[in-house]
């Protein structure tokens, strides 16, 4: 018996739709994919550090370094899962080794963080050890942005340590230490918590992952 024409119709409208929904998968797939890449390398690693020479920029990934053993002890540590768009195993994570002559003075590193509204960008400028120097929003999707990009709160964050960070509980919000330099970081916006609460969480993971990758993998 021969399918009516109307069949046909519906049997393409199905397929075309199919197609599209599997588009729409692999886009968001490479897009999770990509790290906090600098948008302009040359003049972010200037800003920070202006008697830089040049820099060296190394791409890594959780999966190449340790797998999922290694994502289970990160996750342990940052208190939270990660998310499986932005912070799955093959998200490659790069870092810029700043350096003045042949001397090593610091580093620029980011990482992409889901915010109330999409994509934050949290990159940080550290010294030898970690330290925050700098912070900066490079990507900020939030009417609340203006306020969170003052520097009168990124500034707050200057000489933070991951040991300080380690008080923070990114599912809750608490900082577990009361004596924590992070008690006196207060939320520029009265509204908008989520995002607060998503830029400490991203400078954690931040600050984690960099120790991870190069402090206690020995590089």
């Amino acid at each position: 018996m021969k399918m009516k024409n109307k069949d046909l119709f519906y049997n393409f409208l199905v397929i075309f739709l199919l197609f599209i929904a599997a588009g729409i998968f692999q886009v968001s797939t490479v897009w999770g994919a990509v790290g906090c890449a600098l948008d302009d390398p040359d003049r972010d690693v200037r800003r920070f550090f202006p008697e830089s020479t040049g820099y060296k920029t190394f791409f890594i990934t959780i999966k190449e370094r340790g797998g999922r053993p290694m994502a289970d002890k990160i996750e342990e540590k940052l208190g939270d899962s990660f998310e499986p768009i932005y912070e799955h195993l093959e998200v490659e994570h790069p870092y810029y080794q700043v350096m003045k002559g042949k001397e090593h003075i610091g580093w620029v590193f980011g990482q992409n963080q889901k915010g109330e509204y999409g994509l934050i960008q949290v990159i940080l400028a550290t010294d030898l050890n970690g330290r925050i120097l700098n912070f900066y929003y490079q990507r900020f999707s939030s009417p609340d942005a203006s306020k969170f990009r003052q520097k009168l709160f990124t500034d707050r964050f200057r000489g933070v340590t991951l040991k300080d960070m380690e008080a923070y509980n990114p599912k809750t919000g608490e900082i577990k230490d009361p004596d924590s330099p992070l008690k006196k970081i207060k939320n520029p916006s009265q509204r908008n918590d989520i995002d607060f609460r998503a830029t400490l969480r991203g400078i954690k993971k931040n600050l984690l992952l960099f120790h991870t990758f190069w402090k206690e993998g020995g590089q």
